[in-house]
């Protein structure tokens, strides 16, 4: 294994792009108005918990689960990427993607669930279709490489980041205007859309080398 610091920060940015942390505190407060501050920790935790699980396992396991269904890292690479490419549109427009909120029904049975910390806010509004996509490729790009320890590295910097923006939300929320979400929300999505359009271009070489 190496380290590969500028792999290390292309995970780092990938995540925090296609997860968002800061623009998704408004709706981790929307979604736990009425508790207790003490409660609210502990979903936030849940939430870490959850997001953090779905990430090794995306990230390690991926692949091994792809092949159950006959389906290669490679030919997936496409297939993520236009997902992913979705996504950063859905953010370069102001709008939300449906892969990362729940349907109208799904929201009506949540008004009624005491825990929302796996769904909807650990589940898909944090680790969405995009974000697993995301995590199965640069896990492989990872093993490939052998830089396995920079994909952790990058991975959990960006898990100590969303620590901070869900502890903290009450806080951050203060210095969070709908301007600024607004901002950061097309920002990430210019950098997500370069990343969804490099991951097409490297499966359409893998799968027609021809191309160079």
């Amino acid at each position: 294994m190496s380290w590969d610091i500028p792999f290390a920060i292309k995970v780092f940015t990938a995540m925090f792009a296609i997860m968002n942390p800061i623009a998704n505190v408004p709706l981790f407060l929307s979604l736990t108005d009425g508790i207790t501050d003490r409660d609210r920790i502990k979903v936030a935790w849940a939430v870490l918990i959850a997001v953090t699980i779905g990430c090794v396992v995306s990230a390690a396991a991926g692949a091994a689960i792809l092949a159950v269904f006959g389906v290669t890292v490679n030919d997936f690479r496409i297939a993520g990427g236009i997902m992913v490419l979705l996504i950063a549109l859905s953010m370069l427009h102001g709008t939300e993607s449906s892969q990362h909120n729940p349907t109208l029904s799904e929201a009506e049975a949540l008004a009624a669930a005491e825990d929302v910390a796996i769904y909807p806010l650990a589940i898909p509004l944090l680790l969405g279709p995009g974000a697993i996509a995301t995590l199965i490729v640069l896990g492989q790009t990872a093993r490939n490489a052998h830089t396995e320890m920079s994909m952790a590295l990058g991975l959990g910097a960006f898990l100590v980041i969303l620590a901070i923006s869900l502890l903290g939300a009450p806080y951050i929320a203060r210095y969070l205007s709908a301007k600024a979400v607004g901002i950061a929300r097309r920002l990430m999505g210019m950098i997500l859309a370069a990343i969804a359009v490099q991951m097409m271009v490297s499966g359409i070489r893998n799968a027609f080398p021809s191309l160079g």
